[in-house]
């Protein structure tokens, strides 16, 4: 008789712990990551960028997942935030140090950048030209080489750097200079 009451109330409490145990939501179909740009390795860095990496899966990217023309938040999910650590110039545009939202309108030949002061927008639903901090259009290039996740990449060059967005075979470098 004890033996079975002790071992109701084990059950009990075990079943008990299992309708409260915490629920995990699995990885993300579309992972986030963080790209720096620093002036030297284990420097500060003067730029950093969160994105989610949305995934080619055998799918026609730019033109038809990405329409051409239309306001995309650089990546998948939350739109993709830029923080710069120092005032920069994009184009002919100083921008100062803070964080933005990073948008874009991909077109066949150029796309526009775009810095947004409206943060934690989920996708592009919400953006609002009025709030633009800055804006460049800058060339389309192709490279041999298929990306099969969104990537955001910096390259430092004289000044400044240049911030590399690429997906699929189509390349896109952003300049920030100091």
């Amino acid at each position: 008789m004890k033996k079975t009451f002790f071992l109701t109330i084990v059950l009990c409490l075990g079943a008990l712990v299992n309708s409260t145990a915490q629920k995990f939501a699995g990885l993300q179909k579309s992972p986030t990551d963080i790209v720096y740009a620093s002036p030297e390795k284990n420097a500060k860095p003067d730029i950093k960028v969160i994105y989610s990496r949305p995934q080619k899966k055998d799918r026609e990217i730019f033109g038809k997942l990405v329409p051409f023309d239309k306001v995309w938040r650089t990546g998948a999910d939350e739109a993709t935030e830029i923080k710069l650590f120092k005032d920069f110039k994009m184009g002919d545009t100083m921008i100062k140090a803070g964080t933005y939202s990073l948008f874009t309108i991909p077109g066949k030949d150029n796309w526009e950048i775009i810095l947004n002061s409206d943060l934690d927008s989920w996708g592009a639903y919400t953006y609002d030209k009025t709030k633009d901090a800055a804006r460049i259009t800058v060339p389309v290039t192709t490279d041999q080489e298929a990306l099969e996740a969104f990537s955001i990449a910096f390259k430092k060059v004289d000044k400044g750097y240049h911030m590399v967005l690429g997906w699929d075979t189509t390349r896109v470098e952003v300049p920030f200079y100091n």
